[in-house]
Formats: C-alpha cells, structure tokens, sequence
C-alpha cells in the first residue's frame, strides 16, 4: 500500500500521542494514524501496528491493514460506529439482551487479551476505547498504543472496575440490568488468581 493509493484523506481526531486521518481505499473507509507533532512518545504507532495484526486473530480490533516503517503511520479499517457509554446512553430496556450481549463480547475479548499474556490498559475507564459497530452491534476495541506484554495481565479485572462503577451501576439500572457489586469484587479476585473460562463466568453471572 502507498499512502497515494488513500483516496479522499480528510482529518478526523486527534489524542494524547496520534492524529488521526480518514480516507476511502479500495472502496472501503479506512483510518490513517500517525504520531502527533509534540508528543514525546516514541515507538507508539509501531508498537500498536504490532499488537493489532496479532490480536486481528482473535477477532480484536479494527481490521489492520498496513504499517509504513519509514513514514511512521498505521492504516486500518474505520469502524462506523459510536462509543460504548453512548451507546449504553441511547438504549431503552428493550435493549437489555442486546446490552448483556456486548458486555459480554467485551469480557471475552478482554479475557483473549488476558490469555496472551497482553495488557492493553484503559479498560478501566475505556470511554473511547470501545465502539459499537452501528450495523452489527459488534464492540471494537481500539487504540493500543500502549498494549503491552504482561505476566500479570489486568484487563478483565479492569474491566470489571468499570462495570461496578457507580456511572455504569446506576446506567445499567436504568436500563433493566442489576450489577452485583459485591459478588463481582469477590469473582473477580478469584479470576485474578486464576485466569480461567469458568472464573470469568462467575463474573458475567453477576450481570444479570
């Protein structure tokens, strides 16, 4: 891929380390991310490139598509979609099942992330970290820039301080869903301990 191939590139965002731009490659919306001027950070958008493409194959992230060393910049596919407290903001309690259902997609990408022995960070307050593809319903997570190799990785346990958070307990009551904030501290020190498939249903079951 060469940049000149990207049709179409306007700005779309910008955060602490990136900028991000938006372009149409072979009839597809994609996302350019580059280093943004000023930031110290070095190694960002490269390291991000690499964990993306390995966690692309356990159905994490955006679809990568192309990283150019020299130029320093990451192209993968735009997700159309809007973020998980928004999404959450903007359903009704006829929405409870669907609700359940990517919070739990969201637990178990976080469990794939555990079992690799991967830190993402954020996921303690992932505000702009999750979407919610708009046609699928899909959580996506994005930006790992600062994913990194773990021997004691946090990201279920992370999770779960957000989901027993007092903004996301009563938004989740609002909508028909009861967190048991207790039951899910004692679960989650026990999937600490061992990170197991039957220890993170002992998470999910206290979402209910």
């Amino acid at each position: 891929m060469k940049i000149s191939e990207i049709k179409n590139v306007i700005y779309f965002a910008k955060g602490h380390r990136g900028i991000l731009y938006m372009g149409d490659y072979k009839k597809k919306k994609v996302v350019i991310k580059t280093k943004r001027k000023g930031s110290e950070a070095i190694g960002r958008i490269e390291n991000e490139a690499n964990y993306l493409k390995m966690l692309n194959q356990k159905g994490i992230g955006p679809k990568f598509l192309y990283y150019d060393m020299k130029k320093d910049f990451l192209v993968y596919e735009y997700v159309n979609g809007i973020f998980f407290p928004l999404f959450l903001e903007h359903a009704s309690k006829k929405s409870k099942n669907q609700i359940k259902k990517v919070i739990r997609q969201l637990f178990i990408q976080c469990f794939r992330m555990d079992r690799m022995k991967t830190n993402k960070e954020e996921m303690h307050h992932p505000y702009k970290h999750v979407l919610i593809e708009s046609k699928t319903k899909k959580p996506v997570l994005i930006d790992f820039e600062r994913c990194h190799k773990s021997i004691e990785p946090v990201n279920v346990t992370q999770f779960s301080s957000y989901i027993i958070s007092d903004f996301m307990v009563n938004l989740l009551k609002d909508r028909g869903i009861k967190v048991n904030r207790e039951k899910i501290i004692a679960a989650a020190k026990k999937y600490k301990k061992n990170i197991s498939k039957s220890n993170l249903e002992n998470i999910l079951k206290n979402i209910n």
